[in-house]
């Protein structure tokens, strides 16, 4: 039962949803916070970009195939499906939380979680790590422009290109200053894993702190009810649902290999906290971020679960095929 329970990160999130509910930032310590936050994120993305080997990159770039279904995947047919959720009547799915759908529906993949449960199951691990890296590189430039298009085609408003501006000064100059300085600092980054994983987490955390302040202070709590938050699980189950549908059986429609299709189904079908948090930070700047940031944390979640239960399957299936072979070797005459 302990892969169904929220994992450490995801009930940091929850006590920290808490602290902002109770203890919200305000005032000159709001300002002060953001200045923190900004630099918080800045560097998040300078050790994403020191971390990226070029040689993966390289090797990645080979299997363009399979790049391109989960690219397509991720920029092209989620946002359909999130623009899909837009006929839900407004009494079921209030707008500020369709709003949430609708950007995490063009955010780019994860990084750590697609490699772990790509591993986990015996996918192509190579691929993975290329193909997640990718989609948040693309994602820096693809994510702003897909929130302008698909919001101002929905008649719910964009973006000023200020905001792009913003992403790439704040979030891409960091990740290309730490990809120049890889081959002097990436070997000791990616050792240092576990130490530099709190300034991952903590930038999150700290976006999420400020966001949901942010929302607090306007009356998030008083605006939705719990029948609105359930109507975000179910609508965030079912667009991963069918996500993962497509990703699995459609990768054994195109004649990949099971190590391909694992790693199309969880690169596929993740969307990353990680970057949607500090980019919602300077999209909707100035907008309540708190209700589109939450259908968002729970997507996060939802699919951790989710991935960990189909990852579990297929590393069952893989070794109990093994096993089977094992003993048709054995039985056969020498």
């Amino acid at each position: 039962m302990r892969r169904f329970l929220p994992d450490n990160f995801t009930m940091l999130l929850v006590c920290t949803v808490i602290l902002a509910s109770l203890l919200p930032a305000k005032g000159a310590f709001a300002g002060y916070f953001g200045i923190a936050t900004n630099l918080a994120v800045a560097l998040l993305f300078f050790l994403h970009g020191a971390r990226l080997s070029r040689d993966v990159v390289i090797a990645g770039l080979l299997h363009w195939r399979l790049h391109l279904v989960i690219l397509l995947t991720t920029f092209g047919l989620f946002p359909i499906l999130g623009l899909g959720l837009g006929f839900v009547p407004e009494w079921i799915l209030p707008k500020p939380l369709y709003l949430g759908i609708l950007y995490l529906s063009v955010l780019p993949s994860t990084v750590q979680s697609s490699i772990a449960f790509t591993s986990m199951a015996g996918g192509n691990v190579p691929a993975a790590i290329c193909s997640a890296s990718a989609s948040n590189i693309l994602g820096m430039f693809l994510t702003p422009l897909l929130v302008g298009l698909l919001f101002s085609v929905g008649g719910h408003g964009g973006f000023s290109w200020n905001a792009l501006q913003q992403i790439l000064l704040q979030l891409l100059l960091p990740f290309v200053v730490g990809q120049l300085l890889e081959p002097w600092i990436g070997g000791w980054i990616r050792a240092k894993k576990r130490l530099l994983m709190p300034v991952d987490r903590g930038s999150i955390l700290m976006v999420v702190y400020l966001a949901f302040s942010t929302a607090v202070v306007e009356g998030l709590w008083h605006t939705f009810s719990i029948g609105d938050i359930a109507a975000v699980i179910v609508a965030d189950t079912a667009l991963l649902a069918f996500v993962l549908c497509f990703t699995m059986f459609g990768s054994r429609l195109l004649g990949f290999s099971k190590a391909d299709e694992i790693t199309i189904t969880f690169c596929g079908s993740k969307k990353s906290l990680a970057s949607g948090a500090p980019m919602a930070s300077v999209i909707f700047a100035g907008q309540s971020v708190g209700a589109i940031v939450l259908p968002l944390m729970l997507f996060h979640q939802i699919q951790l679960m989710v991935c960990a239960v189909i990852a579990q399957k297929y590393a069952a299936r893989a070794a109990h095929h093994i096993t089977e072979e094992e003993a048709e070797e054995a039985a056969s005459p020498a």
